[in-house]
Order: C-alpha cells, then sequence, then structure tokens
C-alpha cells in the first residue's frame, strides 16, 4: 500500500478496505521481537503559523529518530490518519533499525470504520502494529477487559502496572486482541504505558520544546534501553 489519502472522502474509503482486508496474522518468533514505538507531538505556541507543526519520534532497539514538518489537516476523530499518517510514516522509515512490531498512539480495530491510524500504518509500512491508547474509542469494554465493537473482540484493556488504570491494546495490523495485549505487557516495565511509546513521547515532546525555544541549546537525552519481546517458553 502506498500513499495516504488526501481528503476524507478519500480516507473513508480506504478505511473500508483496510477493515475487510486479510493479511498474514502475526506471531511473535521464539527469540523474542524488537518492538519500537511512534508518537506525534504537535506545536504549543499560544499564537502558531498558519501552518500547524508536529514532531514524529521512532524508536526501536535502540535507534531512535524524531523527524519534524508541518501537517496537512486539523485534528478530527476517526481522520488522524490524514493529520498525522505521513509524518508517523517517515520516522519509521527514517530509522535504522526495521521494528519486528510497532506500537502506535492510536486505535486499530475500535474504529467508526474498522481502520483506525494504528491499523493504516501498519499497511502502508507492511509492519504488524499495535495500538495503544488510554481508552476506547468507539467500543465498549466488558466485565472481562476485552474491547467489544459489533459483537466482535477488537482490543484488551491491559494494566501494565499495579494500581494504575490500563491502557486500551488495540488490535491492529496483522495482530488479534491476545497478541496485542502480549505485546503491551512485554514491552512495559514500571510505568503505565509501554516502555518504547513512553520513550518516543518524551523525544518527540522534548525536540518541540528545544525548537519552540524551551530547553537550552546543549541539552541531549539520557540513553535509555527498549524492551525485547520475551523468549517464548
Amino acid at each position: 500500500m502506498d500513499g495516504w489519502p488526501a481528503t476524507r472522502e478519500e480516507l473513508e474509503a480506504v478505511q473500508r478496505g483496510l477493515a475487510v482486508a486479510s493479511p498474514p496474522e502475526w506471531h511473535p518468533p521464539a527469540e523474542g521481537s524488537a518492538i519500537g514505538a511512534v508518537f506525534v507531538a504537535f506545536s504549543t505556541e499560544l499564537d502558531p503559523s498558519p501552518e500547524e507543526r508536529g514532531w514524529a519520534a521512532a524508536t526501536v532497539a535502540g535507534a531512535r529518530v524524531v523527524v519534524r514538518d508541518e501537517v496537512r489537516a486539523p485534528y478530527e476523530a476517526g481522520y488522524l490518519a490524514l493529520r498525522e499518517g505521513p509524518l508517523l510514516e517517515r520516522a519509521v522509515r527514517s530509522l535504522d533499525v526495521r521494528p519486528d512490531v510497532l506500537l502506535v498512539n492510536a486505535s486499530g480495530r475500535d474504529h467508526p470504520r474498522g481502520a483506525g491510524l494504528a491499523l493504516h500504518l501498519g499497511a502502508v509500512l507492511d509492519l504488524p502494529t499495535v495500538g495503544v491508547t488510554d481508552r476506547p474509542l468507539v467500543a465498549a469494554v466488558d466485565g472481562s477487559g476485552g474491547l467489544i465493537l459489533h459483537g466482535q473482540v477488537v482490543g484488551r484493556a491491559v494494566t501494565c502496572r499495579t494500581g494504575t488504570r490500563p491502557v486500551i491494546a488495540h488490535a491492529a495490523w496483522r495482530t488479534d486482541p491476545e497478541i496485542s495485549a502480549e505485546v503491551v505487557l512485554a514491552a512495559s516495565r514500571s510505568a503505565r504505558t509501554p516502555e518504547p511509546l513512553r520513550l518516543a513521547r518524551f523525544l518527540a515532546r522534548s525536540q518541540r520544546a528545544r525548537d519552540e525555544g524551551r530547553l537550552p541549546s546543549g541539552w541531549r537525552m539520557d540513553q535509555l534501553d527498549v524492551p525485547r519481546f520475551p523468549t517464548a517458553g
């Protein structure tokens, strides 16, 4: 799959097509998988330029990159691909190491047309993806923590740290709800959200702060490790 739609109508058609696509399922290899993540932050300036700016950070297995560019669409629920898709793709493709699976701060099959940005980005990159959000988009969480939409399980509520609210692990491109939950847990340490996604968020926001003049010019990030999927058995 190449390129990103330019209009809402084009995006809706693509999303409906992706919702019924049947790519091969991804299964974590026994020797462990490199879990990557991508996150985009937007300008905080009180008087922004006519073209809003975005900073997208991607990270995996010690590799990390931040790219910046103007974004071409305003925020609208269900249409994040118009706003974030090209920038997120560029960030992931700029990595020196290709992830085995990618965490995305967006929904997957929990979407009005069945294909949120986490799923869409995976299709464009030809890369298994898992969405991670604070709450469902349109689905409901049942008593067992399943994310239910139109009678189907499309994700799981996952508690990464005891005593904190769960995050939502979304089935996305080539991943089902169970594998999505396993990946989120495998990528988690002592925080509420998975470590690779926390790192990508930190990188994007830090570079934004630096570009907006809120960090000293000599600032440099700490070197942080990215966890790997555990071996089987």
